[in-house]
């Protein structure tokens, strides 16, 4: 009987120690970025979120601009021509970018790219999770 407890203290020992690394890995836990009607609807499944603005101090462009870009799965925009010079950030997800006929890309998490004033652009979220698009815009003066 005594060598049955032993046995039983070590199975259950070894039980416990394989499940330590799952209870102690931690699990990323994000809050939601942004709440679903939050910001302006520009397209269906697309909303825009203006966060600053500011004086520039690069002499070609009066003002810098930054903001979001919100695209839930199977949403998308188009732009024929954009207003100004912009960076591009895919703060989260992926989105296919075509910039024309020969610039087509997929931007992941943590990509960046530019657009330059009149260039057209069209953005999809091909994805199942939303993907944020961060904007800067370089704002020529009036």
């Amino acid at each position: 009987m005594e060598d049955m407890d032993r046995r039983a203290v070590l199975a259950f020992g070894l039980a416990t120690a394989a499940t330590l690394p799952a209870l102690l890995t931690p699990t990323p836990a994000s809050a939601q970025r942004y709440r679903p009607d939050e910001g302006k609807e520009i397209a269906p499944g697309v909303r825009r979120i203006d966060l600053t603005k500011r004086v520039s101090e690069i002499p070609a462009y009066a003002t810098v601009s930054m903001r979001d870009i919100v695209y839930q799965p199977g949403a998308k925009s188009t732009n024929p021509a954009m207003p100004n010079d912009m960076l591009c950030h895919c703060l989260e997800g992926e989105l296919q970018v075509s910039q024309g006929p020969a610039k087509q890309f997929v931007a992941k998490t943590g990509d960046v790219w530019s657009c330059m004033k009149g260039m057209p652009e069209a953005d999809a979220n091909k994805g199942s999770t939303i993907a944020i698009m961060r904007v800067i815009a370089l704002n020529p003066p009036a």
